[in-house]
């Protein structure tokens, strides 16, 4: 076994001992391959900041990427990061100012503190939308200093939808002022966003609810706003808190969309490290965010259309591109992920895709603007032990993990806690397995989801179907929401021996299209699910306990509720359940 080491104070001419470690994680990663036999790097304590995305592929099989003393008390804290510290301020006004060239991201860190950008609420005056953007009876948009870089929110297009389109220009037309949006977002958003419901029929985007990135919106302490409007002469303002001071403050800019990506590596593992500090510029392109579901969002391509019942309907993409992750691994068999920390990304924490025999165990993911683990693809992968929370602070319909079209994936004893759409989203698969998880806090921004949502077939045969067992799922927030939710024809699903309390419906058991193969036994919950009174025909509702009575139900849980959530206290030390 070789061992190198690497260390932000170290020097890429030295040999990489624990004496004289390597500067960079691309010359260590370079020692690893040209080693004969397997290597472990070992990432001393600080920020390590690779040049780009750090790549490994099968020439990297084999290699253990971990924090000096992993698995000690000794363990060293090692950063990877993608992000540019920002210095050299002047002061404007009480505004921090700072020349950074080209750079460009969505997100800024102060001293490890997520600064939200500078917003108002919504398009001032009376305003109203055109075929090209709005018109407004208010001047205040032509104050914009820099138009082409303000960005339009629209939370509840549909209710579980928030899409983001750029503004392409503001101009006066005698008293109004007439605002022309980015395309081609704004022409597709009117494709992809139609609906009808109990007489309404609606179309496009509407009004903004929150309008982003001008100066003109430089109010509120603690927020930002990046200026793009002298190409390779970006200005970045901040507006600081009381007691901050330029000389003293850490301030961290994510430059890198994706910190690493594997592809094809075999036995590789990465334990105790922190990803952190990375953007994703997507939706600044004049394309924009057109979110439709999950981390799913239009690009084009043409639109079909859901029938929800009579009256009722919705039109939704014909293909659909999903939001990419900071930390990829594609293609890859028996890597494993254990202790490591993913926090302050600007797209979802680790993307899955493809492969075999992936393992994530220990993980902590918190401050992103996705989600915080995808799935996609791929068979025998498992997410286990990790605690996923603060995440969808940008895209609010990502979920804490979202596993689609794999086989034989384990989602077992994770804690999901403050997100603002669905906990735990299973697409369809086959032999997905979500065992002794614990949600709290879900669904607190947008609509129609839950703590765990399954939609799709789930396999061909009760051997080869999903299985829900052993969940505690406890304040799911919004209105329409369904605590456990099966949804959009889910087939072949064992939902057994779950607690569900304090959501607004608990469950529901007549969707479209229908359920099939859905077997619901042995739950316990604090209100009746919807339609269990006449369950339909695709759906056995049996021994399922309703106690509408909070020490009631919480005393003939205790079994389920010990055996739910993460198998180590939050102090990093283990402790099996089972």
């Amino acid at each position: 076994m070789f061992h190198f080491h690497v260390a932000p104070f170290g020097d890429d001419a030295w040999p990489g001992t624990a004496e004289r470690p390597f500067a960079t994680l691309e010359r260590a990663r370079s020692a690893a391959r040209e080693a004969a036999g397997e290597a472990v790097v070992h990432l001393r304590a600080g920020t390590h900041v690779p040049a780009g995305t750090l790549e490994l592929t099968e020439a990297d099989s084999g290699v253990v990427y971990q924090a000096f003393g992993y698995g000690t008390p000794a363990q060293e804290e090692a950063v990877v990061s993608g992000g540019r510290r920002v210095t050299d301020w002047r002061e404007r006004d009480g505004v921090w100012v700072a020349d950074v060239g080209d750079l460009d991201f969505r997100q800024l860190y102060v001293d490890g503190r997520r600064a939200l950008r500078a917003g108002i609420p919504g398009l001032p005056g009376a305003a109203s939308p055109t075929v090209t953007g709005y018109v407004t009876d208010s001047t205040e948009p032509r104050g914009w200093r820099s138009p082409g870089d303000v960005e339009f929110v629209y939370r509840g297009v549909y209710p579980w939808t928030e899409a983001r389109c750029g503004v392409a220009g503001v101009s006066a037309d005698g008293d109004s002022t007439v605002i022309t949006m980015a395309r081609p977002a704004y022409g597709w958003a009117a494709e992809l966003y139609n609906s009808t419901w109990e007489g309404q029929t609606s179309s496009g985007l509407g009004l903004p609810t929150r309008i982003e990135n001008d100066a003109a919106f430089l109010s509120e302490p603690g927020t930002f706003v990046l200026d793009r409007s002298r190409p390779g002469r970006h200005e970045l303002l901040y507006l600081p808190l009381p007691g901050e001071d330029p000389g003293r403050t850490e301030v961290v800019a994510p430059v890198l969309e994706t910190l690493l990506s594997a592809v094809g590596a075999r036995n590789v593992s990465f334990r105790g490290l922190v990803f952190a500090d990375a953007t994703w510029l997507r939706p600044s392109r004049p394309e924009g965010f057109l979110h439709y579901h999950g981390s799913g969002y239009y690009e084009g391509g043409g639109v079909e259309t859901a029938v929800l019942g009579e009256g009722a309907s919705v039109t939704y993409p014909a293909a659909w591109a999903s939001i990419p992750a900071c930390v990829t691994l594609a293609d890859v068999a028996g890597v494993e992920v254990e202790g490591c920390r993913f926090t302050r990304l600007g797209a979802s924490g680790l993307g899955v895709s493809g492969g075999v025999g992936v393992a994530v165990r220990g993980c902590d993911f918190d401050t992103l603007s996705g989600g915080g683990i995808s799935v996609s693809g791929g068979r025998d992968v498992t997410i286990e032990d990790t605690w996923v929370h603060q995440v969808g602070l940008e895209y609010s319909g990502s979920p804490g993990i979202a596993v689609s079209g794999a086989r034989g994936c384990t989602v077992a004893q994770n804690e999901i806690a403050d997100v603002p759409h669905c906990g735990i989203v299973v697409g369809a698969g086959e032999g997905v397995r979500v065992l002794g998880n614990l949600t709290v806090d879900t669904m607190q921004v947008l609509a129609d989801g839950g703590g765990i949502y399954l939609s799709g077939a789930q396999g061909s045969s009760p051997e080869n179907g999903a299985v829900v067992r052993g969940n505690v799922i406890e304040d799911t927030r919004t209105p329409y929401n369904f605590g456990l939710y099966t949804d959009y024809g889910a087939s072949w699903v064992t939902v057994e021996a779950n607690v569900v309390a304090r959501a607004d419906n608990t469950a529901v058991l007549e969707v479209a299209p229908p359920l099939e193969h859905v077997v619901y036994r042995g739950n316990f919950w604090d209100a009746d699910p919807v339609g269990h009174d006449n369950p339909p025909g695709g759906v056995t509702y049996e021994g399922n306990v309703t106690l509408k009575d909070e020490r009631e139900l919480n005393a003939a849980t205790v079994h389920i509720r010990s055996r739910a959530g993460l198998l180590r206290p939050r102090d990093g030390s283990r402790t099996v359940r089972f």
